[in-house]
């Protein structure tokens, strides 16, 4: 029963930890964009957004990933079994990568911060479909567990990024058309 009850918290921060991971980056484009306006502009939408983000950042996403992390480990000291299965390393392996890419949206926020705007908003705007990967690959992966097929998955992984890359260019033309 106890594995039941971490199962279902573990669940609830990893949604609120990709809310944060969604949203961020979005915030961290806005950002961006910001420092090309003209004053006093500039100044007043920088200062909101870095309100916004920290918010963000340090009340949801920061929280939710260390509770994400500290009950998934509990689920693993819970059910040790669950480290002999293939599909636990990949998922291991993805969230890792995860948790990467959120310390880079971190050392960006920080940037940021900093009035260093490293990124271009259509390189965020790229970045920011990572998070969306992870999720796909990771909920596959826990769901269909042995019967996953790497080649498939490789192969529906790329079909999905690329209608990404599809929706990110359309979405740029309408941009750019306003």
């Amino acid at each position: 029963m106890t594995h039941l009850y971490l199962k279902a918290v573990h669940i609830i921060f990893i949604v609120t930890w990709f809310a944060g991971l969604f949203y961020m980056p979005r915030l961290l484009i806005y950002m961006t964009e910001a420092h090309q306006k003209p004053e006093p502009e500039k100044s007043i939408l920088v200062k909101q957004f870095r309100v916004m983000a920290s918010r963000l950042w340090f009340g949801i996403a920061w929280p939710s990933a260390i509770l994400t992390l500290i009950m998934g480990t509990s689920m693993l000291i819970n059910q040790p079994e669950w480290l002999q299965n293939g599909f636990m390393h990949i998922k291991l392996t993805l969230v890792l990568l995860l948790y990467l890419y959120h310390f880079s949206l971190q050392h960006i926020f920080n940037l940021l911060k900093q009035d260093i705007a490293r990124y271009s908003s259509q390189q965020l705007r790229l970045w920011n479909e990572v998070a969306t990967l992870f999720l796909i690959s990771i909920v596959f992966i826990i769901v269909l567990k042995d019967a996953f097929s790497m080649l498939w998955g490789i192969a529906g992984l790329l079909i999905v990024t690329f209608l990404i890359m599809i929706g990110i260019r359309i979405y740029k033309k309408f941009r750019n058309e306003k």
